[in-house]
């Protein structure tokens, strides 16, 4: 099937299994997903990192099973596994306890703490229970904390219909992103979506951002004209109403500004994700703190994807100069990529994120709660370009409340 085709990872309910070794977590990944997509074997630690798969569940539908590492792990090298098995909760919307029968061990004990702290709701499954049946005492106490469980044999696969029901029914409601323009325009009006094709632009097909937008706004009924941004004022002119909205790529603001009536809204792809995928109100105040950055500070480039660097990337290249030219030259650039994102942000004065595509909700706002408790101004590359080209005013437009809120500050 065709990438286009399938819901991207980061539009999927995010389930990850935890438990000891050898509690049969893999074999439970087996059952859930009625393929053998992970490694069974007798022997205790068999899964090393966190394995992730996209998969089609039914009745559930798209979802990421989640598979880790032992809780139990032993050695330097099982700590870090550990450590690898705990990060994965930053993107968890519900998680699967997996004992036995005997009950809770400290371990187990510890992972159900840092659920109940990070709200992240969860499902005891007890498994293995054709040969350790669970004890009256352990499911009395489940009962007692109102603990949602389940007794199953992955191996045998059975019961495994009841947990997809828990599954369904313990996810959080609010797992469905909002929307990403659905909101801003009503049925029938047209967008215009600008898309340069340059030599950052994937060979044969569009960016994630701009096809969801795409799916977005004809999900509400609207209607989207696409051009590049030569094209514009061309296009523009021939239609016969004047469009709702234009969004752009954040790296042809000033062009798409300049040649976009006052009285159209304008903003970008980036912007537009930084509240689909966090929050863009608290994201709007890094941008003051881009203003502020003094000689000698520090700031963090994120990115989320591993994507190989153009020439010119955007996030290593472009907005560093474009930072060092229009603010402070005198500045240290650091840069994470992938899952690696910093547990310590005390050196940074700001982190400049990327928009996040290949995130889910959880782990975007994830990231944002860890810069904020910490101190740190964080926002993203289209908030970024908008504030060092002067247009960040006219960008937050089509978002009154945080339009005034940022005019106020």
């Amino acid at each position: 099937m065709s990438e286009l085709n399938k819901t991207p990872s980061s539009s999927r309910l995010h389930i990850a299994i935890f438990g000891k070794r050898n509690m049969g977590k893999s074999t439970l990944i087996n059952a859930l997903t009625g393929q053998n997509l992970a490694i069974v074997s007798e022997y205790a630690g068999t899964t090393t990192d966190p394995v992730y798969k996209a998969m089609e569940i039914l009745p559930i539908g798209p979802c990421v099973i989640i598979d880790t590492a032992g809780l139990d792990d032993l050695g330097d090298l099982g700590e870090l596994r550990v450590k690898k098995s705990l990060e994965v909760l930053k993107k968890t919307d519900i998680a699967l306890l997996t004992v036995t029968g005997e009950g809770f061990s400290d371990f187990d004990r510890e992972i159900i703490k840092l659920l109940e702290e990070k709200n992240i709701p969860f499902i005891t499954v007890i498994n293995k229970k054709d040969i350790i049946p669970a004890n009256s005492e352990f499911t009395e106490e489940l009962k007692i904390k109102n603990i949602p469980y389940v007794a199953v044999s992955a191996q045998l696969k059975e019961e495994i219909h009841t947990l997809k029901e828990l599954i369904i029914k313990y996810s959080p409601k609010e797992f469905e992103q909002p929307t990403i323009v659905g909101d801003l325009i009503n049925p029938g009006e047209s967008i215009v979506l600008v898309i340069p094709v340059d030599t950052g632009m994937p060979k044969g097909r569009l960016i994630l951002p701009q096809v969801q937008t795409m799916r977005d706004i004809l999900d509400n009924d609207g209607v989207f004209h696409v051009c590049k941004e030569r094209e514009l004022r061309w296009t523009l002119d021939k239609l016969k109403e004047k469009p709702k909205l234009v969004i752009t790529d954040s790296q042809e603001f000033s062009k798409v500004s300049a040649d976009t009536p006052d009285d159209i809204l304008l903003t970008s792809f980036s912007i537009l994700f930084a509240r689909y995928k966090g929050d863009l109100m608290k994201m709007v105040k890094g941008a003051k703190a881009l203003k502020n950055l003094k000689a000698g500070d520090k700031v963090l480039m994120a990115e989320a994807c591993t994507h190989h660097a153009q020439p010119d990337d955007i996030g290593k290249v472009k907005i560093p100069r474009w930072i060092r030219q229009n603010i402070e030259n005198d500045l240290t650039f650091d840069f994470c990529a992938g899952r690696d994102y910093p547990d310590n942000l005390s050196d940074y004065k700001l982190v400049i994120h990327c928009g996040g595509c290949t995130l889910n909700r959880k782990e975007m706002l994830s990231r944002i709660e860890v810069s904020s408790v910490q101190g740190v101004p964080v926002l993203n590359y289209g908030l970024c370009i908008a504030t060092l080209h002067g247009i960040l005013d006219r960008a937050l437009k089509p978002f009154p409340e945080v339009y005034f809120q940022w005019l106020e500050d």
